[in-house]
């Protein structure tokens, strides 16, 4: 039988998100974890807020929100906002009722920026992997590292010159031409030395290789355990040619208070001398990865 084409909604609905979300979604078991992790930074939290004023969003909703952001690529938070709109299993995740309106982004963005300058994404991130759940995957001994270019939200016409002429306030001039006016760079010499990004002074003018274009990017880090794969640390620093080798020393550090030997593996980028003297100065194994076999650096 051929079922209406009802297109009116109803006054009342009884929707369980509880009952919508499948017994054997891989959100349940990430949210469980999630939601253990935030217990025990409830004293972190306490201390970024007032005790009196108008309530903001929850600051576990917030991180919540941010972790559906990474998993699903999405990529501003109006549209993370109008997502959370439509979808219950956004809903039900962040933990927002399905009578509740989703946040205005500008607001989201506002309050997610008091938790990241409070620390909490890194204190999140620790507070995670120190779940008996999450721990018993990770190795202790073996790891990997490596760097990725991440593109910054600033525009190309932004990189003027260091000494060019600046307003009352030492702020650029305002442009004739708008904001988005012509631009001719044909013959002109840039550079990090000379150049900044007037609306992003952390991104460097930078490469992936050669024959590759410049970028105005900054450069990610991440320190992986090989059993799993897991990430155990990260780390932004700006883009540079040796960024990626400090970074990883930083980022092991921690990791060789341990007795027992470990090993780092990292590409052809990381393969220098100074580099792999600093790994052994802290006794760790330097090692490169080639097809599945292990071989160490500096050779």
């Amino acid at each position: 039988m051929r079922g209406g084409d009802v297109r009116t909604g109803e006054l009342f609905s009884y929707v369980d998100l509880e009952d919508r979300v499948r017994k054997d979604h891989p959100l349940r078991a990430i949210r469980q974890i999630v939601n253990d992790a935030l217990v025990s930074l409830e004293g972190e939290f306490a201390a970024l807020y007032s005790p009196i004023g108008r309530p903001s969003i929850a600051p576990e909703k917030l991180l919540r929100a941010m972790l559906l952001q990474a998993f699903y690529s999405i990529r501003s938070e109006r549209l993370l906002m109008e997502r959370l709109e439509y979808d219950l299993l956004f809903r039900w995740f962040v933990g927002i009722r399905i009578d509740d309106p989703a946040w205005d982004n500008s607001v989201f963005s506002k309050n997610r920026d008091r938790l990241l300058e409070g620390d909490i994404a890194a204190k999140f991130l620790g507070a995670i992997l120190s779940q008996p759940k999450v721990k018993r995957l990770l190795s202790t001994d073996h790891f990997s590292v490596d760097g990725t270019l991440i593109e910054a939200w600033a525009s190309i016409k932004s990189f003027k010159p260091k000494d060019g002429p600046r307003g009352d306030h030492g702020e650029p001039p305002s442009d004739a031409g708008g904001r988005n006016k012509e631009a001719d760079f044909h013959g002109e010499r840039r550079s990090n030395e000379t150049h900044a990004s007037t609306t992003d002074p952390d991104a460097k003018l930078y490469r992936k290789g050669k024959g590759k274009e410049a970028k105005l990017c900054l450069m990610g880090h991440g320190l992986m355990e090989n059993r799993h794969g897991l990430l155990v640390d990260a780390y932004l620093t700006e883009a540079s040619g040796y960024a990626e080798r400090v970074a990883a020393l930083h980022m092991i550090g921690p990791f060789t208070e341990r007795t027992q030997a470990i090993t780092l593996g990292a590409d052809k980028a990381y393969d220098t001398k100074d580099f792999v003297k600093g790994l052994r100065s802290m006794k760790v194994t330097p090692q490169c990865g080639a097809e599945h076999q292990w071989s160490p650096l500096g050779h």
